[in-house]
């Protein structure tokens, strides 16, 4: 009898092992046997790389850049692109602290923007600021802000017409407005009737944040009672500024946009001057009895809006901007256009032969 020779004996596949250049993650990863929704879940036997999406997409946002685009809305004088000037730490504004004797007050508001691209970190972003001189600044100010109404309806309509060509650009450039800065002044007194029709019709449009311009010349005392008045007109008037409550995504968005709904109006100062103050270079205002520093929270609350603006609710200005006021006039407008076909052709129709 031949002898039967044993069954071949192969090696198991060598587990790839992880790339040194990732950083290990914080606890081991699961699969589900039962798809994404739940059910019973399994350890993965060797690293897969899910992980280096975060680093894939910060490499694409890197070469790609994006875009931010931010309005500035009050009386003039309230220093509007002074504070836009020290919440990017560059010149990006026009400055429109006066009027010159040669340049008139516009009898009606204009629009006026200026776009420069701001680098960090390798990271590139377009900025447009949206200036409106001449806001508030007539004797007779009824329906001054449906300029402003009109130009954001306008940059979503121009969107919407690059989005449903048919053949349609693979980046769309954006230019509808992510965030409209609105100017109190520092009366101390209450909103005026101009301040609260404002809101009441943009709120609707566009992500409102109001701010208390030059604070400074306010008492602390002064500060917080008129920001507790205007909390409460704005309540009793309806308006409902951001981050709405509505469109907080779970406890721990509810927990961080309390706190700042609480903030608002943020009392600021804005100034791209240095000054010397214990040793050190700081931004800030010169008075006769010291030096209000712009980025010091016991001075003035403009870290916490430049935190907030920048820092923390950058990219979700962006997404309300789009997957809430843009989607509501993209479906009523094609829903009054009848359907998704091309709003306006490139070229005129040619009448068939």
């Amino acid at each position: 009898m031949s002898a039967v020779a044993p069954p071949e004996v192969r090696p198991k596949p060598a587990v790839p092992a992880k790339p040194s250049h990732v950083v290990p993650p914080p606890s081991t990863a699961h699969t589900s046997s039962h798809g994404l929704g739940g059910g019973s879940a399994s350890t993965l036997l060797g690293y897969i790389g899910i992980d280096t999406i975060i680093q894939q997409m910060r490499k694409k946002t890197m070469k790609t850049g994006f875009d931010f685009n931010i309005m500035t809305v009050g009386h003039s004088g309230l220093g509007k692109s002074t504070l836009v000037n020290t919440l990017f730490k560059s010149q990006v504004s026009r400055k429109n602290a006066g009027w010159s004797r040669e340049e008139k007050i516009p009898k009606t508001v204009e629009i006026k923007s200026v776009s420069s691209v701001i680098e960090e970190g390798g990271v590139k972003m377009k900025l447009t600021v949206i200036d409106t001189p001449g806001f508030g600044d007539q004797i007779n100010n009824e329906n001054c802000w449906e300029p402003i109404s009109k130009y954001i309806g306008e940059q979503y309509e121009k969107f919407l017409k690059e989005e449903i060509n048919i053949t349609r650009k693979k980046r769309i450039p954006d230019t509808r407005v992510h965030c409209c800065l609105y100017f109190i002044s520092p009366t101390g007194h209450s909103l005026r009737q101009l301040d609260v029709e404002f809101m009441k019709r943009l709120t609707s449009m566009v992500n409102v944040v109001p701010v208390i311009a030059k604070s400074d010349t306010l008492t602390p005392e002064e500060k917080n009672e008129f920001k507790q008045r205007v909390r409460k007109e704005l309540e009793m008037n309806g308006i409902e500024f951001y981050p709405q409550k509505e469109f907080d995504e779970d406890m721990e968005d509810k927990s961080e946009n309390d706190k700042i709904r609480e903030a608002v109006p943020f009392a600021v100062v804005g100034s791209d001057k240095e000054y010397q103050v214990n040793n050190k270079r700081v931004l800030g205002r010169k008075t006769p009895w010291g030096v209000v520093e712009v980025e010091n929270p016991n001075h003035c609350e403009f870290a916490q809006l430049r935190d907030f603006l920048i820092r923390s609710h950058l990219q979700d200005l962006k997404e309300v901007t789009h997957n809430i006021y843009y989607e509501t006039y993209r479906a009523k407008r094609l829903n009054d256009n009848g359907g998704l076909h091309p709003l306006t052709s490139s070229a005129p129709t040619e009448t068939a032969e």
